[in-house]
């Protein structure tokens, strides 16, 4: 399984499969979020009672991330971060729609942009959060971020 550390309590995966069920519980993860648009989460997640969030996304330059999903990741991330909970994230392939869902859950932590993009691609080598329609999509968030909290 490719999994990456990226904190204490955050963590980005590519593709899930339901062989990779033993290392997930082995992670014991409070909250998993999927960010596939094509493909259900593996039903062995959710039948090992684990709580998963699938938020439907494309990884397409012209289809951005919306921002509500982004919101609606980190408004699920944030409390269990706060109960000391693990998060997990996971797209096809671990390098952009992940990688911009981890980055928004630690600016809802008080991180930057610029300091969560930094983070994530120090521990994660496949990670791309420069990609430009994702680092946009990144930093609208951290503006959008700001102005409601």
């Amino acid at each position: 399984m490719d999994i990456s550390q990226i904190t204490g309590y955050l963590y980005i995966a590519s593709r899930i499969k339901d062989d990779d069920l033993d290392a997930i519980l082995n992670l014991d993860p409070s909250l998993i979020i999927s960010m596939i648009v094509e493909r259900r989460p593996p039903k062995a997640l959710t039948d090992a009672n684990l709580n998963v969030l699938w938020l439907r996304t494309f990884d397409f330059v012209l289809i951005p991330i919306p921002l509500r999903t982004l919101r609606r990741g980190v408004e699920a991330a944030l409390p269990v971060v706060g109960e000391g909970g693990r998060v997990l994230v996971f797209c096809a392939g671990g390098r952009h729609r992940s990688v911009a869902m981890a980055s928004c859950i630690l600016i809802g932590q008080g991180y930057s942009a610029d300091e969560a993009m930094r983070l994530i691609s120090s521990k994660r080598d496949v990670a791309d959060p420069y990609a430009w329609h994702i680092k946009r999509q990144i930093r609208r968030f951290e503006a959008f971020w700001r102005a409601i909290v």
